[in-house]
């Protein structure tokens, strides 16, 4: 009976993202906007009672859905690389939209890349994302340790002998199982010199201290930057940690309830050899391909 019901219901959309480049390629200007943010698949639940009154947007679509949805792509049209955690990647409670797809379509982003970390078939495609301007030259995508369901996307942008790591995670509810994600995060990044990780990584800046990860030198980014829940945020949940070798200009949570999770956001300075260089400097006859910038 239920195979006969699944097959009245409109085929999921199966997409990844488009194939990164293979040649190395120069960011257009010396500094990035990064964003973070754990959408909650869009379902729009920023107030403590929408738990209760709006719960069935878990399994199913919302009439304000597509609103909601063009809310966020006007939120991340202002930045250069975006980590999405909870995206859904078309169900029936997105009215199998795949919100990756559309998302980069609206906020105008070339490049993306989906995660499927847990698929429910109809009722669910929980999914990271990652949304850039420029190419990564490598893309790849982790399952975390521990029960099914949690990973991490990692971009790598640059060139091989030069690159810069982006990694977009979403890690465990559990202390323990985030202990041992953690390490390997850090046995994947710690060959690296410039990294950065993004996410709701679920855990305190303390926890990440005690961490193996926390034995690197990382710009910690010691404000106060809670981001949940969003209607009264307490607790900082969601981080971006930055090498010690990036210089940081900016960093900040958004006043914004799109989600449960406010959105953080931060912007860096490239180290030489990742944009183009200055108007009126010769660029040297080895350098990396200049993207087309175009929309």
């Amino acid at each position: 009976m239920l195979s006969r019901l699944t097959r009245l219901l409109p085929e999921r959309p199966q997409r990844v993202g488009p194939a990164p480049k293979s040649e190395p390629m120069l960011w257009p200007l010396p500094h990035l906007r990064l964003l973070s943010f754990n959408m909650q698949a869009g379902m729009g639940i920023h107030a403590a009672h929408h738990y209760l009154t709006r719960g069935h947007r878990h399994f199913f679509p919302h009439r304000r859905r597509h609103e909601h949805l063009e809310q966020i792509a006007h939120l991340l049209a202002d930045y250069d690389l975006v980590g999405l955690q909870e995206v859904d990647g078309g169900s029936l409670r997105s009215g199998y939209t795949h919100q990756l797809a559309h998302l980069a379509e609206r906020a105008h982003f070339p490049y993306w890349y989906q995660q499927l970390n847990r698929d429910l078939g109809h009722l669910g495609q929980f999914s990271n994302g990652l949304l850039s301007r420029q190419s990564p030259f490598a893309i790849e995508a982790h399952a975390l340790p521990g029960l099914k369901g949690r990973g991490l996307i990692l971009g790598h942008f640059g060139r091989a002998d030069n690159a810069l790591l982006v990694l977009n995670v979403h890690l465990a509810l559990s202390e323990r199982a985030r202990a041992h994600q953690l390490n390997f995060i850090h046995k994947l990044t710690v060959d690296a010199s410039h990294v950065i990780i993004m996410g709701d990584l679920n855990c305190t800046r303390d926890e990440l201290r005690r961490s193996l990860l926390g034995q690197r030198h990382w710009r910690w980014l010691d404000e106060d930057m809670h981001t949940h829940p969003s209607w009264k945020p307490a607790r900082q949940i969601d981080h971006i940690l930055v090498s010690e070798n990036l210089r940081v200009r900016k960093v900040a949570v958004l006043d914004v309830r799109l989600s449960d999770h406010r959105p953080i956001e931060l912007e860096l300075e490239l180290p030489a050899g990742f944009s183009l260089p200055p108007s009126g400097l010769a660029i040297p006859s080895d350098s990396l391909i200049v993207p087309d910038t175009r929309i």
